[in-house]
């Protein structure tokens, strides 16, 4: 009973798989006759795979007899889509970063669309010095002198420069010489010298300035009194007349002094020659003198002034005076000044001997208040020498005295 059992179950078992493949059939047929689509995948070949050797594993795959040409039809196609066109490609500009954006990545875009680029000429890197005009299609060198080389763009304007053509004539840029009265001989175009006074640049104009250097009282050990020392000129800047005057006043009189007259020329740069007269004041007979000498600014700013004289009866004299200006603030400043005076022969009349006759050195420390009023305060050594020292012994002055300054220095 049991054994007929079995027999009928295996029986059922064979009916089972026969009633399967038959079912199946028709769908197998049909995936073999089926094209391969693009987005299908390729059959791999498993047995190229490494470590996949069907034989000895016992695996068997079916044979794919029919769907092989199907694949490799579908292989062509796929082929053909990836053939390159023959239109030319389009190259887009640059972005900001300097790469250049691909076609494909823009929507919207068709490149059938898109019309063709003329066909990009190679850049001239070759140097074009000597090439001949003629060679230039279409250029001409009647055109090329007529050529507005202002109008044309900075590249342009750069490679027509280095390719300067050898032997081509070049006519001027600027249409040729300029007609005449074009411009004033003086380069002015018309325009006056303006009315304001010393801007005049043709270093013509007359200019005049009066200025007391010192007008002080002092006391010192042979008494009190008045002194002066004024200059001033009127002219331009290569010629000047000049009027020159110092002194002192005591008991109600000019005990010494002396005035000039002088006509100053310039001869280098800051110097000045002068050519005048002088004729002496106070005690004693008036003196007149022929002076000539030299006045100007020395190096380090020092400002110099030597004169000789000559007088009737062979009478010489010499005088030399240096000053300097060393200011502390832009209103304080200091001022030193050194005066020497030589005789060439006696004066009893006037109480001078030969030879260095005085020295003066003074110290002035004046505030300007402006630049034309300024008080000051100072002290001055004064130095007899010689007869001059002598004549001062006999009527009782010291041969060496101090003054105490006080005064004011003035401009016009």
């Amino acid at each position: 009973m049991s054994r007929h059992r079995s027999t009928t179950i295996t029986a059922l078992r064979h009916s089972l798989w026969l009633a399967a493949g038959l079912l199946l059939a028709p769908a197998v047929a049909a995936v073999q006759t089926t094209p391969a689509t693009a987005s299908s995948s390729a059959t791999t070949d498993m047995s190229s795979m490494p470590g996949m050797d069907m034989s000895r594993s016992g695996m068997s795959m079916p044979a794919a007899s029919a769907s092989v040409p199907m694949l490799a039809a579908a292989a062509k196609a796929r082929k053909r889509r990836r053939k390159p066109s023959a239109k030319p490609v389009h190259h887009m500009p640059a972005t900001s970063h300097g790469a250049t954006a691909p076609m494909g990545t823009m929507p919207g875009m068709s490149h059938d669309t898109m019309p063709e680029a003329p066909p990009v000429r190679p850049a001239a890197t070759a140097n074009t010095e000597g090439v001949s005009p003629h060679a230039m299609p279409g250029m001409r060198p009647e055109a090329m002198q007529d050529m507005d080389h202002a109008a044309m763009p900075a590249a342009g304007r750069a490679s027509h420069a280095q390719g300067a053509m050898a032997g081509m004539p070049m006519g001027p840029m600027q249409g040729g010489s300029a007609p005449p009265g074009a411009r004033s001989p003086d380069y002015s175009d018309g325009i006056g010298y303006g009315a304001m006074p010393g801007m005049d640049m043709r270093d013509a104009a007359p200019l005049g300035m009066l200025r007391f250097d010192q007008l002080e009282a002092f006391h010192g050990n042979d008494g009190n009194g008045q002194a002066w020392e004024l200059q001033g000129w009127y002219g331009n800047d290569s010629d000047k007349l000049w009027v020159r005057s110092e002194g002192e006043r005591s008991r109600r009189r000019i005990e010494d002094g002396d005035a000039e007259l002088l006509w100053s020329h310039a001869v280098a740069t800051f110097w000045d020659t002068q050519l005048g007269l002088r004729q002496d004041l106070g005690e004693g007979p008036a003196r007149d003198w022929a002076a000539f000498g030299i006045q100007g600014l020395a190096p380090y700013w020092f400002e110099l002034e030597a004169t000789a004289y000559l007088g009737p009866s062979g009478r010489t004299a010499a005088r030399l005076r240096a000053e300097y200006e060393l200011p502390f603030t832009q209103r304080l400043i200091l001022q030193p000044e050194f005066e020497v005076n030589a005789y060439g022969r006696s004066d009893p009349a006037r109480h001078l001997g030969s030879g260095v006759s005085d020295a003066r050195f003074g110290l002035r420390l004046r505030y300007e208040v402006r630049r034309q009023f300024a008080p000051y305060l100072g002290v001055v050594w004064v130095r007899r020498f010689g007869g001059t020292a002598g004549f001062a012994r006999d009527h009782h002055q010291s041969i060496f005295g101090r003054q105490w300054v006080a005064g004011l220095r003035i401009w016009f």
